[in-house]
């Protein structure tokens, strides 16, 4: 993997110690900076069966570096820092030995596997270097410049070091119990209902959960907000199994559960509610809690010889056993700092648990409501005197709801948040734009109104399907039903949606835009801009049929979608052909490019995947792409595959933004760029954006949409920082008059729109896709590659264009 440099040294010493205002200076150079292009890379190596089957133990370069990384993979070994790889000269012995840095794998392999493994490494376009060997002294030793500068047994440091003891003190919570308070004046319910959403942990984080690209891979199952207006946060990432070949309905799930309130009330409570809460969200997505299993991040204060300090760790985590013991679900791994201090400030106490399961995706289910006039259900987990759940009622509830689930009678299902029901039932609505009503006689019995607002996090909420009885379940509450009047009502008591999504969407809005507020005219555009349809009565045909054409995907360093691409094709009945471009050197490099040439002349579809080529650096997006596709050899090659053998092409993210910068779109042909061609530029909302965006088919010119009909729209992920088109009106007049404008974004009515909630790059005209003039070359930002079965379950919509089957069907 990547080499080795002064950052990262001291990172693990670094983040357990208190610090204060001389802290940027002093150990500013002791966080690692990672590079995720040479981490993807490992990925791919390390999936090869042929390579992980030479390798007999493996470590990350976490924390300490070499010496740890490696030191813990034998009982014996001789280290040669010379020989490891470094990204400058002038570092010392001590420098190389513990700098971290997670994009590099230690491994040990047979030396009869030495060569297969850096050939396996170089096709990956990765360093791989001999630093180490085994050997039977029992010893770890260290060489620099033909020194040995670390000698140690193993026996000493099999003893862990000196054992430390420390007192604690346990401290019974004070006050009045978090857990049947409600966190705001219940006296005016409207009121408290609104405020309550606008809790900071019960506010939306939509802004922030969307700089994380969550459709990469094309197996997200659920997409972090669900239903057709994208509102609703899911309970947890559930995700399909990567499979290379063919495809599976097993999914993995993972929540996380952590309240910092009731921490600071109690932590004994806390540990036990982080636990509990996880899990029962991971139920509410279908899994088994029986399969649950957990790791504990935990965060505290710096405790010196402060018994109280040391007790609250000691508190969470005899909480956390407690629930492990209950359920029978074991922590399967974790990690811990005691240094959330700066100067006299302590971080709240902190126990986060992630729950990890499977489901099968076909059986998994959303929080989103899904039709109006279905009973919604409060299954309630019943609290000891010490507001303890009664685990065993929690595990008859939690199986009951399991097999429910999987026999198909829930639609839809969450735990309940921070915030109560009262926040849950609104986030459930928001999706679908589906009210709430609650019986009439919802506080007659014992629930009363300050009982909607109390974080109840061992229960949950259900919807059920018409026909499913609401006391299939012991104990339930019948809270009411789903409507189509966006209202909430309570009584007497009416809550408009749009007022509480107002107050939900707030909070953030200014640190993280959200895109939940409508913005139209965001680009000073007032005037119509739904472009006439186009639709020739033919279509460019090849001079040459053949019965199995090949499809050329060349992997950039940065390229991140060339999985998906490869699978899509092969689907479709293609042969696809991939290439990892080298340029570790001078000689790699050219022979890359000589390849790429010769695989492009012997290829019937070229296809440039998204990514983030070169990491987008320098000066923008696709620039590394466009660069190389420049080089002579390359040029001439898509010449040839364009003009003598009526090939096509399709960039898809960043294959599409180096296609602009080429001017092979929109013109067809290699161009240099003026002031009048065509860009991608900067999301106008100033950042990344990872979501799902409705797009409208406004020209069948191309091939590639020969199986579709203009007007036909397509729900499909996006995930970019530059996807904002912009042409001048003059060469957007003869795009739009010549049938090369192929899609724009367009809103939940099928209008263009610039509105940001659903053109979020702000393109020009709602542009998503161009053409070229004769619709061979096809570039777009939306992700087309990303969709198969069980994929963005929680956002209804057609989402097949049909692009690949129509590239090979081309030429059949």
């Amino acid at each position: 993997g990547g080499r080795t440099g002064r950052d990262g040294c001291g990172g693990a010493t670094g983040s357990s110690r208190k610090h204060d205002e001389e802290s940027l200076a002093s150990s500013g150079a002791e966080v690692q900076k990672g590079n995720p292009l040479i981490e993807r890379n490992i990925q791919h190596l390390f999936r090869k069966p042929e390579v992980s089957r030479m390798i007999k133990k493996c470590n990350d370069f976490g924390a300490g570096g070499v010496s740890v990384a490696i030191g813990e993979l034998a009982d014996s070994l001789d280290i040669d820092l010379d020989a490891v790889p470094v990204k400058y000269e002038g570092l010392d012995g001590t420098e190389l030995a513990i700098s971290e840095s997670q994009e590099r794998m230690a491994v040990v392999i047979g030396r009869e596997n030495l060569e297969d493994f850096l050939a396996a490494a170089r096709e990956e376009n990765l360093e791989a270097t001999p630093v180490a060997v085994v050997t039977d002294t029992g010893r770890l030793r260290m060489k620099w410049r033909d020194k040995i500068i670390v000698d140690m047994a193993r026996d000493f440091l099999d003893t862990n070091g000196v054992t430390q003891k420390a007192n604690i003190t346990l401290i019974s919570p004070e006050g009045e119990n978090y857990l049947q308070k409600a966190p705001v004046d219940t006296g005016d319910l409207k009121d408290a209902w609104l405020k309550n959403l606008a809790s900071l942990n019960a506010c939306s984080q939509k802004g922030l959960i969307e700089l994380f690209d969550n459709t990469v891979g094309g197996r997200t199952v659920f997409l972090p907000f669900g239903g057709k207006r994208q509102l609703t946060p899911v309970d947890g990432m559930v995700a399909k199994i990567p499979v290379q070949e063919g495809d599976t309905t097993t999914a993995s799930i993972m929540t996380y559960a952590y309240d910092p309130e009731l921490f600071m009330w109690s932590t004994f409570h806390g540990g036990v509610y982080s636990l509990v809460h996880a899990v029962a969200k991971s139920v509410a997505l279908g899994g088994d809690y029986k399969r649950v299993r957990l790791s504990l991040q935990e965060y505290f204060g710096s405790p010196g010889r402060d018994s109280i300090k040391w007790g609250k760790p000691f508190s969470a985590l005899l909480g956390a056993y407690l629930v492990q013991s209950e359920l029978a679900i074991p922590a399967i791994g974790g990690k811990d700092s005691m240094s959330g201090t700066y100067k006299d400030l302590d971080v709240p106490p902190t126990l986060i648990a992630f729950a990890v399961n499977t489901v099968d995706a076909n059986k998994a289910v959303s929080p989103e409501f899904k039709e109006a006039g279905n009973r919604v259900i409060w299954v309630r987990v019943k609290q000891d005197k010490y507001s303890l759940p009664d685990f065993t009622d929690l595990k008859e509830k939690y199986e009951r709801i399991h097999r429910l689930i999987n026999d198909g009678k829930v639609l839809a299902a969450s735990a309940i948040h921070y915030g109560g029901v009262a926040a849950t039932i609104s986030k459930m609505c928001f999706g679908n734009e589906l009210g709430f009503t609650f019986n009439e006689d919802i506080f007659s019995g014992d629930i009363k109104e300050e009982d909607l607002f109390l974080p109840d996090y061992a229960s949950l909420l259900l919807e059920l399907k018409e026909g499913a009885a609401p006391d299939s379940l012991p104990d339930a509450i019948l809270l009411g039903e789903t409507s189509n009047e966006g209202l909430i009502k309570i009584g007497d008591v009416e809550i408009r949606l749009d007022e509480a999504l107002e107050s939900w969407a707030k909070p953030l809005a200014d640190v993280y835009s959200g895109r939940i507020e409508k913005t139209e005219g965001i680009n000073k555009e007032t005037r119509d801009i739904n472009i006439d349809h186009y639709a020739p009565e033919k279509r460019v045909q090849p001079r040459i049929r053949i019965a199995k054409p090949t499809v050329f995907i060349p992997v950039f360093p940065g390229t991140g979608g060339e999985d998906e691409l490869a699978h899509k094709f092969m689907e479709a009945g293609a042969k696809v052909d991939e290439f990892v471009f080298k340029n570790l050197d001078a000689g790699l490099l050219e022979e890359s490019i000589e390849i790429l040439a010769g695989k492009i002349k012997k290829a019937q579809i070229l296809a440039l995947p998204g990514g983030a080529s070169a990491g987008d650096e320098p000066e923008g997006a696709g620039k590394f792409i466009a660069t190389i596709f420049r080089m002579p050899a390359i040029q001439e090659a898509v010449m040839q595959l364009l003009e003598e053998r009526d090939g096509l092409i399709l960039g898809i993210g960043n294959g599409f933004q180096a296609l602009i910068r080429l001017g092979l779109l929109p013109y067809g042909e290699y161009r240099e760029l003026d002031e009048d061609s065509p860009t991608l530029s900067y999301n106008v909302i100033g950042r990344y954006v990872s979501t799902m965006v409705r797009t409208k088919v406004v020209s069948t010119l191309s091939p590639w949409l020969a199986r579709v009909e203009v007007g036909s729209e397509f729900v499909l992920p996006v995930a970019h920082g530059e996807g904002r088109f912009l042409a001048s009106e003059g060469l957007l007049e003869e795009l739009i008059k010549k049938g090369q404008v192929a899609t724009q974004y367009v809103d939940c009515n099928g209008n263009a729109t610039c509105d940001i909630r659903y053109n979020p790059n702000g393109s020009v005209m709602a542009i998503e896709g161009i053409t070229s003039p004769d619709g061979r070359i096809f570039g777009k930002m939306a992700h087309s590659e990303r969709i198969g079965d069980n994929v963005a379950k929680n956002i209804p919509g057609d989402k097949d264009q049909k692009i690949f089957a129509a590239g090979v069907e081309y030429f059949i």
